[in-house]
């Protein structure tokens, strides 16, 4: 007779179509769900449900009071969770904010409390900052394993000793590799939908409208370039609460026509065949999940200096300075717009062999959560 998978009660909180969700579900469409199956704590004035795609895959889904709204509620209600499912794995991906989703899994006894950090400090947010720097103890305290999406990360959560000794384990940030690849026949399509014609060039832009992706910077940007090369287009894909500052501005510059707003995609895989470059000019990342993406894609990539090195894993990735003007940004993308030859490079075999396949991956993390539990199956504090 067959076992029952392992149970792990992962910890989201907050989901709203960001990189930290896109990690852990494409781990869980890929890992075999007879071995291990994926529950999730959500907070229940999510903008996105993943209730229905979770459900189809076995899981289940707790939606409970944010912790922003009620801390005490929300540890309570995550203690509840654990005591009445007897879940021996909590895997917390709410970076310093796990202390709270930890502290109950203490409280509970959890033997195998997995703090997983995906994020840093971003300059000019002192209000957030200061609470990370507050909870980054406690968070680490309440955990046994610590985990993390790439060294900078890790380093910054549990400090550079304890990844280079190798007690934080370097989670990639995997992706489906196949999902991603360049297609031209949707190019052409989803360009029609959209309203591109095929000669304009298209800079791409995903993730939410938040401070740390450095909307702003990149209006100005795409400004001057628009002012030089008329035939181009920015696409912004995302939603957040600095949205409507963004389209505000974008009028205010009189470049309302050749800027797309997407909103929030379930087809982003394909959009990326309809740029031809992603420009990332983002204050902070733990490891952009987009910028994989994009390699995979064979989409030329520029990003900020502030974007971990351990995301150049092709040759199509180029960096600039925050501090750098304008004009040092055009450059970088002078240099993609006249390139000869617009073909997309095929990136599969760099990116498998760099640890971003996200097939071979979900086995390792399989056997990963099979171990843990074998080695604190008495539990410990």
């Amino acid at each position: 007779m067959q076992k029952e998978p392992i149970r792990i009660l992962q910890i989201l909180g907050i989901v709203a179509g960001g990189g930290v969700e896109s990690v852990v579900m494409n781990y869980y469409e890929h890992i075999d769900r007879t071995k291990v199956q994926f529950d999730f704590v959500v907070h229940n004035d999510n903008t996105i449900d993943i209730t229905n795609k979770v459900k189809s895959m076995g899981g289940k889904v707790y939606k409970i009071t944010p912790y922003y709204k009620n801390p005490i509620a929300f540890i309570r209600d995550i203690y509840q969770i654990i005591k009445n499912n007897n879940y021996q794995i909590v895997h917390s991906n709410m970076n310093t904010l796990s202390a709270f989703s930890l502290f109950a899994a203490y409280m509970a006894d959890v033997p195998v409390r997995i703090l997983h950090n995906h994020s840093k400090s971003v300059p000019g947010e002192w209000k957030r900052n200061l609470m990370k720097y507050i909870l980054r103890p406690f968070a680490k305290l309440f955990a046994n394993q610590y985990w993390a999406c790439g060294k900078l990360a890790g380093i910054w959560m549990f400090g550079r000793n304890l990844v280079n000794t190798g007690k934080v384990k370097i989670i990639n940030n995997a992706i489906n590799l196949a999902k991603f690849e360049f297609n031209e026949n949707e190019r052409l399509l989803l360009r029609q939908q959209i309203n591109i014609d095929y000669n304009d060039f298209v800079i791409g832009h995903v993730g939410r409208f938040v401070y740390v992706k450095n909307h702003n910077f990149l209006i100005d940007v795409f400004d001057k370039f628009h002012k030089i090369h008329n035939n181009s287009k920015l696409f912004l894909i995302g939603d957040g609460p600095l949205k409507k500052d963004i389209e505000q501005k974008v009028i205010s510059l009189g470049i309302s026509d050749s800027v797309i707003f997407g909103g929030l995609r379930n087809n982003v895989s394909d959009l990326y065949s309809v740029m031809d470059l992603l420009l990332l000019p983002s204050f902070s990342e733990g490891f952009p999940v987009v910028g994989l993406e994009a390699q995979a894609n064979g989409l030329p990539v520029i990003v900020s200096d502030a974007v971990t090195k351990e995301l150049f894993i092709t040759n199509l990735i180029s960096s600039e300075m925050l501090s750098s003007p304008v004009e040092k940004w055009l450059m970088e993308l002078e240099t993609v717009y006249y390139k000869k030859d617009k073909s997309r490079d095929n990136t599969r075999e760099a990116m498998n062999s760099a640890g971003f396949n996200v097939q071979k991956e979900s086995i390792k993390l399989v056997n990963m959560y099979k171990n843990l539990l074998e080695e604190h199956r008495d539990g410990y504090k």
